[in-house]
């Protein structure tokens, strides 16, 4: 088996977290502040070349009703060119209320909000990427 990463795509930021190899437990990795798309798809394909990973997850922002909007045309969007320059499977996966769950989870570790403010990208794609994980195990 191979690692995963998991992606929290926002207009300014991408939260990446990465799981192990035997895809049990997802580790916030970093954020990247979004320049372009060649940029910052670099960067991931920098990532997903050191860690060996074997697909990519993003968080599909839909609308509380289930609905998608204009936010998740956009990470179709990006997904659809970032599949142009890898041959790693891309999948999407319901983040509804992964940024909350991030943001309860710093908050109860009494981040600062100058940290949080660092972190909560990453910290919600590790929620985004652990989702994955445990629905892949609960299949088997």
């Amino acid at each position: 088996m191979t690692a995963l990463a998991g992606l929290d795509l926002g207009d300014r930021t991408i939260g990446v977290a990465v799981s192990d190899s035997f895809r049990q437990v997802a580790t916030p990795l970093e954020t990247i502040r979004r320049k372009k798309f060649g940029v910052d798809a670099a960067r991931l394909m920098e990532i997903a070349k050191d860690r060996s990973l074997g697909g990519i997850v993003l968080g599909l922002p839909r609308n509380m009703d289930g609905s998608e909007g204009p936010r998740c045309q956009s990470t179709r969007a990006f997904a659809r060119n970032l599949s142009r320059l890898t041959d790693l499977p891309i999948g999407f996966w319901d983040e509804r209320l992964s940024t909350v769950a991030a943001e309860r989870a710093l908050l109860e570790a009494d981040t600062s909000r100058k940290r949080r403010a660092e972190v909560i990208d990453h910290v919600a794609a590790g929620y985004i990427l652990q989702g994955v994980l445990d629905r892949m195990r609960h299949m088997q």
